[in-house]
């Protein structure tokens, strides 16, 4: 836990809020309001308060990657099973691909968050979190990319699941939750780990969209050839996330 005066705390309060740049919610209850403050000791957000206020946004952080972890864990297992066994959807396989990088990008976020919480931020723990979920990602690329010319090639006809569509009813409807949550609580907490675990949330969603579209017309219409436009659709996505991921490491 962290204990004011101490070097620990001062330095990661100074993380969090260098220049008073914190939520209405944190300084609601202070009585040293400045727009302008440039030093700790003046700072309105010094006050425990603050503090108080931002171990409340990084708990909703831990719940928020704990909830992710357990949905992405039926989401890569009930992808790979529709996508493998039951039929075969490289778009549903591509899509188990995204959901285990989101699925680790929550283990490297949560796992920074318990850090911030036991009083133990390691200085370089965000940036080393960010590029492991920005590595993954772009290892994604070319496994969805090389997967689905060899499924075209070799003339393998894509099948849709109803567990396939399940999974992905599932994602269209959690994952904007999530993306929205994280977002705000990122934003709010000025936890840049979370706001990136947010920008993949967000294409999940749009992912999932895409391969519900694609699972549905091959299911119920048996156009095959929806299967590859969801595959490559979910590619330009992971594209666009890597984009957002490093726009926003740039510009916190």
């Amino acid at each position: 836990m962290w204990v004011e005066g101490s070097h620990d705390y001062w330095k990661a309060l100074q993380q969090v809020c260098p220049v008073c740049q914190c939520g209405k919610e944190s300084c609601e209850d202070c009585t040293k309001e400045s727009d302008n403050c440039n030093s700790i000791d003046t700072c309105c957000c010094a006050d425990n308060e603050h503090v108080r206020w931002h171990k409340q946004e990084v708990r909703k952080g831990l719940y928020l990657e704990y909830f992710s972890l357990g949905w992405m864990s039926i989401e890569v297992i009930a992808s790979i099973i529709a996508g493998l066994i039951i039929g075969k959807s490289f778009a549903l396989l591509a899509f188990a691909g995204d959901s285990i990088v989101e699925l680790t990008s929550a283990y490297a976020v949560l796992s920074y968050l318990r850090n911030v919480t036991n009083g133990k931020l390691v200085e370089s723990e965000s940036e080393r979190t960010e590029r492991i979920a920005l590595l993954l990602l772009i290892m994604l690329i070319p496994i969805i990319a090389l997967g689905a010319i060899f499924l075209y090639v070799s003339g393998i006809k894509p099948e849709a699941s109803l567990l396939g569509i399940v999974i992905a009813i599932g994602a269209v409807v959690i994952m904007p939750i999530l993306w929205i949550q994280k977002k705000t609580v990122g934003r709010e907490g000025n936890i840049l780990p979370l706001s990136i675990d947010a920008v993949e949330s967000a294409t999940c969603f749009f992912m999932s969209i895409a391969l519900l579209g694609g699972l549905v017309l091959n299911y119920f219409l048996g156009i095959t050839w929806a299967d590859y436009v969801a595959t490559v659709i979910i590619l330009g996505f992971v594209i666009l996330e890597i984009r957002e991921s490093l726009k926003e490491m740039r510009h916190p």
